[in-house]
Parts: structure tokens; sequence; C-alpha cells
């Protein structure tokens, strides 16, 4: 061993406790249970059952209902997933945090930490690859992608093994337990550059995507003029725009909740000393909530979804559905879907391959 490796390993505080870092950078950890820290963590745990179970909801509904067996779809579900993922990463948070903290080891921090930042990631490139999707589909007018169900399980594996590889990168060796001088207030053990790297990289992707989805929008309007007013055009046009603007909706809520949380991790790695840890746990509880939002889109926008939300509580609570217009459906069908109202009388409604998507 060379005198540079001994200078290194003086340096290094691999078997420090996780203390020792929040007082290196003067972050307090609480000694006891606060009256506000039962309300935030309680809080915390509720928000976080409505995002696993509208989440699983949303899963089930793609999985359950054939209309919605296309790569927009697939993505979509897979957002949910990200979504499931980050419930359970804040659940996992609200059990390791306040005095709780101090009993954490090292790689019980980063993994508190990596769970956060894996689901961040696959959420931001899911939405990347629903860009691209969308750009493919809406430049030739068309509903949905000609991509196979082959290329979009890899696509999503791809989207997840990315993600899980940059929930490591800290773990793996970008942090601050050999550069004290280095650390960040609002995560002690990761660097300061690295806070940066994050940030400016997640940033630099939402612009991206809100200039891909503004540009395929103005597009979608600009087509929309040009197009004949025969009836099956115009309906197609408004199934097409209407997924859009729904698409859309998901990324601003995305964005608007997710901004503001990077914007104070960029300061905090640029050593602004601006109070960063005055506002990071609003910023926390910002992004936790858009894990919520997405299950409320899809129901206000989509109609296909939200019937089918309504069919799977009615089959898991039938006594609250009773023998209603939900009680004989099926699922499985593409070509038509067969109702069976109070008084027993079958109806049977024709549909195409498109989601009857509300304005």
């Amino acid at each position: 061993m060379n005198e540079t490796d001994i200078l290194i390993e003086t340096f290094c505080y691999y078997d420090s406790n996780v203390s020792f870092f929040y007082l290196n950078v003067n972050k307090t950890i609480p000694e006891e249970w606060r009256p506000q820290d039962y309300v935030v963590v309680g809080l915390g745990l509720t928000v976080c059952v409505f995002i696993i179970l509208t989440n699983i909801l949303v899963m089930s509904a793609i999985f359950m209902n054939r209309r919605f067996h296309y790569p927009i779809y697939y993505l979509l579900g897979n957002l949910a997933a990200a979504d499931l993922f980050a419930g359970i990463a804040y659940m996992h948070l609200m059990f390791h945090t306040g005095p709780w903290t101090k009993k954490l080891s090292i790689y019980q921090w980063f993994l508190r930490q990596g769970l956060i930042d894996t689901s961040l990631t696959a959420s931001v490139i899911n939405l990347m690859a629903i860009a691209l999707e969308r750009h493919q589909t809406i430049f030739t007018m068309q509903l949905h992608s000609s991509m196979t169900n082959r290329r979009v399980i890899l696509l999503i594996l791809a989207i997840w093994l990315i993600a899980i590889v940059m929930g490591l990168v800290p773990t793996m060796g970008w942090n601050c337990m050999c550069d004290l001088q280095n650390c960040s207030k609002m995560a002690p053990l990761y660097s300061r550059s690295y806070l940066v790297f994050w940030a400016v990289l997640n940033l630099f992707s939402f612009t991206v995507m809100v200039v891909v989805y503004t540009r395929i929008f103005i597009y979608v309007r600009r087509k929309n003029l040009r197009m004949s007013q025969h009836t099956s055009q115009t309906k197609h046009k408004e199934t097409v725009v209407s997924l859009m603007r729904t698409v859309f909706m998901i990324l601003g809520c995305f964005v608007i909740c997710w901004t503001p949380g990077l914007v104070l991790l960029l300061l905090d790695g640029v050593n602004c000393g601006c109070g960063v840890l005055t506002y990071e746990k609003y910023m926390l509880v910002l992004a936790e909530f858009n894990s919520l939002m997405n299950p409320i889109i899809y129901s206000y926008r989509d109609q296909d979804m939200r019937r089918t939300f309504k069919r799977i509580l009615c089959c898991l609570w039938p006594r609250a559905g009773g023998r209603g217009q939900h009680a004989g459906v099926r699922f499985n069908t593409l070509e038509q879907e067969v109702l069976t109202d109070s008084n027993g009388t079958q109806t049977t409604h024709h549909s195409d391959a498109k989601s009857a998507l509300e304005h």
C-alpha cells in the first residue's frame, strides 16, 4: 500500500455512524418524538397508503381491460408502477426518519435515499418514453403505436435497469465519505457535486419533455384546422387530442411537483447558504403528492378508465355495488362489452379499438 492509499483511508469515514455526517453539516436529528413529528409521519403514511392502493387500481385496470392493451397504456401502467414504487419508498422513509435516523447504518441510509432516487428516475425516463411514443404516433395522426409487445417489455425493463443503477450511484462511490467538506446539507452523505449533477440532469429532462410535448400539441392543433369535418375524422381527431391532453396534464403535474425540490437540491449543491433545510420537508411532501395525482387525472380524463375503476371496486365490494349496471361486466372482450342492467336485460355495446376519452 503506497502513501496515497494510506492518506485516502485515513480520511474516509466508512465506519462512522449517520449522526457523524449530520453533525458535520449542522443538520439536527431530533432526540425525541415531537407532536409535529407524529403529524408528519401520520399524514405521510396515510398518503402512502392511498398512493399504493390507487396505483394498484390503475395497473389492475390496464391489465383487465383489453381496450388498454396498447403501448401508450402499457407505458402509463409502468408510470403507475413507478408511482407505486414511490409510495413504498416514502413509506420506508416514514419508518426511518426523525429520531429513528440515528439508528440507521450507513448503508441503510443509502437505501432510504436510493429508493426515492430510483422512483424519480423511473418516472422521468418513463415520461421520456411516452414522449417518444406519442411523437411516433401523433405526427402520423394515429391513435396507437405499432410497437410490438416485445419491444414495450424490453423498453420497460431498460427503464427500471437505468433507474436502479442511478439509485445506486451514490452507494457505489459518488458520496462525501472521503470528502467531508463537500457534503450536502439536505442529504448529509451525498456529495454536493452529485446533487448538482442529479438536479441539472432531471431539470434538463423536464425541459426537453416540455418542449417535445408542446411541439406535438402545436402540431396537432394545426393539423386539426386542416382536417376535413367528416364525422369519422372528427371523432378520431377528438380522441387523439383528448389522449394528448391527458398525457400533457400528467407531465405538467409531474413538473410542477418535482421542479421546486430539484431547484432546492441544486441550490444545496452549489452551497448557496440560503437555508435550504427550512423548505426541505415541504418540497418532499409536494413530490409525494405527485404520485397520488395520476390516478385522479385518469379518473377525470378517461371515461373507460373511470368505468373500469368502478367495476373493479364493485367486484371487491359487491354489496356496495349491488346488482347494478356493472355486475355483469366482462373485462376480457375487445370487440364488445356486455352489461347487465338491474332488470336482467343484456345490452351489447360495440366499440372500436380506441378509448373513448372525455374532454
